[in-house]
């Protein structure tokens, strides 16, 4: 059993321009021993805030906690998301998720580890993109 105490590792900035849009806050949840693979981080968008487009090797499943969010996998219509509301991507979709325009949204994302790897960062979204 392992325990990790609310608070115990910093929150970190998901600012880095070549993953996230906007200002982003990351608080890891738990991190798997071997051989478990899934990590799980609260992640909270300002609004107009976004992830990259990018992908999972082994997909990834975020809950929505709080605030309002578009999710859009590529090909199809952003779609509006809000506390409760579950979203599973599926292993190499290209996506993104974010905060609206006008209100901020935090979700759980829970994430698994294949190789080493768990995410593909890939181009921004553009302004026309997020915009419709």
């Amino acid at each position: 059993m392992k325990i990790t105490r609310n608070g115990s590792a910093p929150s970190r900035k998901g600012n880095v321009p070549s993953n996230f849009s906007g200002t982003v806050r990351i608080d890891n949840m738990a991190q798997p021993s071997p051989p478990g693979r899934a990590s799980t981080a609260v992640v909270t968008f300002s609004p107009g805030a976004r992830t990259v487009w990018h992908t999972h090797p082994a997909g990834q499943t975020i809950i929505i906690t709080a605030g309002r969010g578009w999710v859009q996998r590529e090909g199809e219509a952003r779609e509006d998301v809000g506390p409760g509301d579950t979203v599973f991507f599926d292993a190499g979709e290209r996506h993104w998720h974010g905060a609206t325009a006008t209100t901020g949204m935090s979700h759980i994302a829970i994430t698994e580890t294949v190789d080493g790897k768990n995410v593909d960062w890939l181009d921004a979204v553009t302004e026309d993109q997020y915009a419709t």
